[in-house]
């Protein structure tokens, strides 16, 4: 009985690996999407969350962004392919900074199409990071397997190029950094950002889609559907402080 037990435990602690380590965590949302997350150093010293999204089609999966942590590209694919039996076949970056662009170049590598906006590309090529083979020149429908899924621009940001992803069948809204965390009353690195024009552009998203079943923020906790709101309540409070 003892054996049964021990065996038991260090089948969970396995199992529980799988799906989080130190640098990579991967968790179920609803059928066929799963958020994961990977730690990276914005500039101060730290280890902070980003978070991406996966769609798994009978087609092949579909990652929108990757990892930060660069220690982390190959891993994550490792991950899928024993999770779901099935490769990365798409990966959309959803604007030019690193915590959404710098697997890029390695997927390509492995023959995974890779996309982004033109306006990333540009601003890609500007700040010398990794670049896409295809560029999306405006909101495009995917049709991959037996699931669609739309790319929207709702206009500047929390960079002047973010995209949003929404899959309709599942109402899951997927903002990159567009979209603030409950978790944070920051509006975060605004070194690319125009807080004026992203509450125009939060105000445009609440109008194109209504009552979303999730929406996942680019950092920290993604549990809270609020998000969107809570995003624009934080860069309203922000412009009334700060007079812009």
């Amino acid at each position: 009985m003892r054996k049964l037990i021990i065996a038991a435990l260090l089948l969970f602690v396995t199992g529980s690996a799988f799906t989080q380590t130190q640098k990579l965590t991967i968790s179920f949302l609803t059928k066929d999407t799963y958020v994961y997350t990977t730690w990276g150093d914005p500039g101060n010293g730290t280890l902070f969350p980003a978070n991406g999204l996966y769609l798994v089609t009978g087609k092949g999966v579909v990652l929108f962004d990757t990892p930060w942590d660069s220690t982390q590209f190959k891993p994550l694919l490792d991950s899928i392919k024993q999770r779901h039996h099935q490769n990365v076949v798409i990966c959309i970056a959803t604007h030019f900074h690193s915590d959404r662009t710098a697997g890029l170049t390695y997927y390509r590598q492995q023959a995974i199409k890779t996309y982004t906006s033109k306006l990333t590309d540009d601003l890609c090529k500007e700040k010398n990071e990794p670049r896409a083979d295809y560029l999306l020149y405006q909101d495009t429908v995917f049709h991959v397997g037996q699931y669609a899924f739309q790319t929207f621009y709702p206009g500047k940001g929390h960079s002047p190029d973010n995209l949003l992803i929404w899959i309709g069948e599942k109402k899951i809204l997927y903002g990159g950094c567009f979209i603030k965390s409950t978790e944070t009353n920051s509006v975060g690195n605004l070194s690319d950002a125009n807080i004026g024009e992203w509450i125009k552009s939060v105000k445009k998203t609440q109008v194109r889609f209504k009552d979303p079943a999730f929406v996942i923020p680019g950092h920290q906790d993604w549990t809270d559907k609020n998000s969107l709101t809570h995003t624009l309540e934080i860069l309203e409070n922000y412009q009334s402080k700060n007079g812009h």
